[in-house]
């Protein structure tokens, strides 16, 4: 567990080998699991899976390996981090051996310690406030929220590394939900995109829409 993290009493950190399969065997397994960066913690409410290569045309890993998305090619349970439309960082979690490249999106969660310094961040040169439901509301927000940069890229989110993803509360059978995943303009029906049903913190579901050319 990383210094001066507050985390729910009793729990224990996640191995690699939890890791270690399908995204889509991991990502609603990660419902409930808490990841902790330093002072916060957030419980997460809302994922999306992401295949292998030349099988889902969905994942940055489609094409095969590149500069950009070479972290998902390394060892599972370490941090994807990758910068989106020019503003924005989202956080992954590795999974399946080195060398294949599949992954887990974090979409949301619910901020359950640190939340003052996830405000802070949150509200970073501005003057507007923000609802403790809407902290880690979106993969933007979540990264923003745990203070994940292009630094982070590769790190290690398994013991002993500055992330932890620990046991958490994960979700009464019946509570996991299922549906295509948010903004994907290919294999969009696919139905990786896993929550927990009824959770506040769980973000919008917003199918793709085509960017119109300027004539």
């Amino acid at each position: 567990m990383p210094a001066g993290a507050s985390v729910p009493a009793g729990s224990a950190p996640l191995t690699r080998d939890f890791f270690d399969r399908p995204g889509p065997e991991v990502a609603p397994d990660l419902l409930g699991r808490v990841i902790t960066h330093g002072p916060v913690s957030v419980r997460i409410t809302e994922v999306e899976a992401y295949g292998v290569p030349g099988e889902d045309p969905a994942s940055h890993t489609y094409r095969g390996r590149t500069a950009r998305n070479a972290v998902m090619f390394g060892p599972p349970g370490h941090l994807y981090v990758y910068f989106t439309y020019g503003m924005h960082f989202c956080a992954n979690l590795v999974c399946l051996p080195e060398g294949i490249g599949s992954g887990v999106l974090l979409r949301a969660g619910e901020v359950v310690a640190g939340a003052e310094v996830a405000t802070a961040r949150r509200t970073a040169g501005t003057s507007r406030a923000v609802a403790p439901r809407d902290l880690a509301r979106g993969p933007a927000r979540l990264a923003v929220a745990l203070g994940f940069t292009r630094e982070h890229d590769g790190v290690d989110a398994c013991p002993p590394g500055p992330v932890s993803v620990l046991w958490g509360d994960p979700p009464v059978s019946g509570a996991v939900r299922s549906g295509p995943r948010t903004g994907v303009s290919a294999a969009k029906d696919v139905p990786w995109r896993f929550w927990i049903d009824g959770e506040r913190t769980v973000s919008p579901y917003r199918p793709h829409v085509p960017r119109l050319r300027a004539s």
